[in-house]
């Protein structure tokens, strides 16, 4: 039987608070994945809602997350939600056209029940058992709009490196790692910010660890481009991963430190387990 998440009492906030701990410009890779992926999907909506869902002790992700989704759909509305409400008091200030912020968890309350074009999860689920994340995704792909995206992931503190997870209402999508390629010294160093569907997953015979083997493997065939940047050895990396895992992008974001890969190739007791 699937885990759930507690049930909380009747009109109280389902979820627990969450450490909190934010930093300015900590999402911007996932923001900006964000954006190019799913800018179009936001622009053909009629009012597009976009949640920061937890965006901790300071307001700043959802700030950032209004200016930088406004660049690919300038309708795009931004609600933050906390389920601690002191947190929420905090933001108020911040408030703008655009942005606003309330108390709420998984339910994502929003008014008269709209469905958010956009739910993001960041350093969110990173507390919760492994068991309680697919019930906690269903939950939450059950409130998107029929178009909607969920990226639910996690990065270090000042955003070198981020791993995260899209859905959309049927389910996981893809899995993106992204990095600050000066900061890598081999791919596998992404590990460590793996979701906490996978993070648990990567000891051997489970499809995500054979797949961060065989990242640094190509990582380190593609040794001699280095004297030409590292960019240039991600993009030869991905290139040489593209043979034998199916990933979704190509050159123009893998130019970003970024590599996306389906989700159905790394999911835990998939075929490659």
């Amino acid at each position: 039987m699937a885990a759930r998440t507690p049930s909380p009492a009747p009109g109280r906030p389902v979820g627990t608070v969450t450490r909190g701990t934010t930093n300015p410009n900590r999402l911007r890779r996932m923001d900006r994945w964000i954006a190019d992926a799913h800018g179009a999907a936001l622009r053909r909506a009629v009012a597009p809602v976009a949640v920061d869902l937890g965006y901790g002790a300071a307001p700043w992700t959802a700030v950032e997350l209004l200016g930088r989704l406004r660049t690919a759909a300038p309708r795009v509305q931004v609600v933050g939600i906390e389920i601690e409400p002191a947190r929420v008091a905090a933001a108020r200030p911040y408030e703008r056209e655009g942005l606003s912020f309330r108390h709420g968890g998984f339910e994502v309350p929003l008014d008269g029940g709209a469905r958010p074009a956009l739910i993001r999860a960041a350093n969110v689920l990173r507390q919760y058992d492994e068991e309680q994340v697919a019930a906690v995704w269903e939950r939450l792909c059950r409130r998107l709009a029929p178009d909607g995206l969920l990226v639910e992931g996690t990065c270090d503190e000042i955003g070198r490196r981020h791993v995260w997870v899209a859905l959309g209402p049927e389910g996981a999508r893809t899995v993106t790692f992204a990095t600050r390629l000066g900061s890598l010294e081999r791919p596998s160093d992404l590990a460590e910010r793996l979701p906490k569907a996978l993070i648990h997953r990567n000891v051997p015979g489970e499809a995500v660890h054979a797949f961060l083997r065989d990242f640094d493997r190509a990582w380190a065939a593609a040794a001699p481009y280095a004297s030409l940047g590292a960019r240039q050895r991600w993009i030869r990396t991905a290139r040489s991963l593209a043979a034998d895992w199916p990933l979704t992008d190509g050159p123009r974001r893998w130019r970003q430190g970024e590599l996306t890969v389906r989700w159905d190739a790394l999911r835990p007791g998939g075929p490659r387990a």
